[in-house]
């Protein structure tokens, strides 16, 4: 008889394959899983009955905005409640690090810097110093990070409305070379927010040329998600084409209603993609299950026929939580107008077709990424509620896909895209990031009018072979480690 911290016996096991699911013991010493197999010959200092549960790989959240949170709030309990035990943080072109602010401590930040949290939030002038910080927090889950695109334009551009030069271009490569030097996974950027519109693909391309031999991805929120979505695709194949590097496609979507329906060609575009023409590249996105996007309240977005809500505002706080159509009414001013008044605010946008986000959630190279606003005051429902409402509602209710397809899209996949090693899968060697959950009871309870709420079903998460969390809550355990960038299979 072998020993072991942890056997959980008799459960249905997906494996994060694809592959078809299987009865099996798990059997779990020193952060690793050292078996798996039915009836195991090994005593735990903790049996776990898991007869009619589901086990599966710890979820990996592909796109997060959690780079202050895994610090300021180690415990994580929105992503671990959830099942999650790794997140991808830096998307969008911003990073917590490298990043040197200008200015004095009332200057405003670069926008959408502002979604990582206040000034006081960016503190690691090296991401070196970020992955020590975060390695001193020790937070429930495991954190892998990008280098944002727009966080390095405001390290050097004196205007970021304008092309950077090419000096400027360099000092932005020395510092990314430095995160990569320091495990960062790659480049990401947000070319559809102000500042880094300005910066034309041959600057991004530029910077993504770093990437090239060294096993690091391209992860960008698109140029734009609206009318010239397939030109702002086949840009980012082209910086990814510039570092011979993998392309994630950041929460693609349809957005906007005179976009709606076009999920077909935006797929295709996809698949042409992936096919390579000639591209040395990897080609995926990550998409969130719900037909409304957060982010900042941008005047360019306000369309009367879409329903906006105010998650927050600076100049009118007591906005939060209410309708902009419903706050312009009652101040006998067009929603343009309101929107410019409550700046700078945040907004939930229910600008996706339901049919589209469908669409692009099911196809196989999708992975699962809840782009989540942890500083909200009023958060999309999403930062709570994404792993289980793709278990739960698309999956086990709408049969929308098998549930083998929807743990994949949630490990196996991810921990394939961004290289994550022994990670992402149920098998001898890999290490313990599991979530034991009841996959007829598995679904989200957060909501747009009560966010904050944990989901039901999940019944056990291991990070790195400790319990971190129970359907009690967390357990005040916190295993998370830095996932510095690994070799890609």
């Amino acid at each position: 008889m072998a020993y072991c911290d942890v056997v959980i016996r008799g459960a249905t096991v997906v494996d994060g394959s694809g592959g078809p699911a299987f009865v099996a013991d798990v059997a779990v010493a020193d952060g690793r899983i050292v078996a798996v197999g039915p009836g195991l010959q090994y005593e735990g200092a903790k049996d776990v009955d898991a007869a009619g549960l589901t086990v599966a790989p710890g979820f990996i959240d592909t796109h997060t905005h959690d780079d202050t949170s895994v610090i300021e709030t180690p415990e994580m309990p929105a992503k671990v409640s959830q099942g999650v035990t790794t997140v991808v943080v830096g998307n969008c072109g911003i990073s917590a690090a490298p990043v040197r602010l200008k200015g004095g401590p009332d200057a405003a930040l670069a926008d959408p810097m502002v979604l990582l949290g206040g000034r006081e939030l960016f503190r690691y002038r090296t991401f070196a110093e970020y992955v020590r910080a975060v390695d001193a927090a020790r937070p429930a889950v495991n954190v892998a990070a990008l280098v944002g695109h727009t966080a390095l334009r405001q390290n050097f551009l004196d205007s970021l409305d304008r092309a950077a030069t090419a000096e400027e271009i360099a000092a932005m490569r020395a510092d990314l070379e430095e995160a990569l030097a320091a495990g960062a996974l790659g480049l990401s950027s947000g070319l559809a927010y102000a500042n880094a519109s300005a910066a034309p693909m041959q600057e991004v391309a530029a910077l993504a040329e770093a990437l090239r031999g060294r096993g690091a991805v391209y992860a960008t929120h698109l140029r734009t998600e609206s009318e010239a979505i397939l030109d702002a695709m086949r840009e980012a194949g082209a910086i990814g084409q510039a570092g011979a590097a993998p392309v994630v496609i950041s929460h693609l979507k349809c957005a906007g209603v005179d976009n709606w329906g076009r999920s077909g060609e935006v797929l295709e575009e996809l698949e042409q993609m992936r096919a390579g023409q000639g591209m040395r590249t990897r080609v995926g996105c990550d998409c969130y299950p719900y037909a409304a996007g957060s982010s900042l309240l941008d005047l360019k977005q306000v369309d009367e026929r879409v329903e906006i809500m105010i998650t927050w505002s600076r100049a009118h706080p007591e906005a939060a939580g209410r309708a902009l159509g419903s706050i312009a009414e009652e101040w006998g001013v067009t929603q343009v107008e309101a929107a410019r008044r409550l700046q700078p605010a945040g907004a939930i946008y229910h600008s996706i077709a339901e049919a589209d986000m469908r669409w692009i959630l099911a196809h196989e190279a999708t992975m699962i990424g809840s782009d989540g606003l942890p500083h909200d005051p009023r958060p999309h429902p999403r930062l709570w509620g994404t792993f289980p409402r793709v278990l739960g509602k698309y999956c086990r209710e709408e049969k929308l896909f098998p549930l083998e397809t929807a743990v994949r899209k949630m490990t196996g996949l991810a921990a394939d895209m961004f290289g994550f090693k022994d990670r992402g899968y149920v098998r001898e060697g890999a290490q313990a990031d599991l979530v034991l959950f009841d996959a007829e009871k598995v679904i989200d309870r957060a909501t747009y009018a009560e966010p904050v709420q944990r989901a039901e079903g999940i019944v056990s998460v291991w990070v790195n072979g400790v319990l971190t969390y129970t359907a009690e809550g967390v357990t005040g355990e916190r295993a998370g480690r830095f996932l510095k960038r690994g070799w890609r299979s």
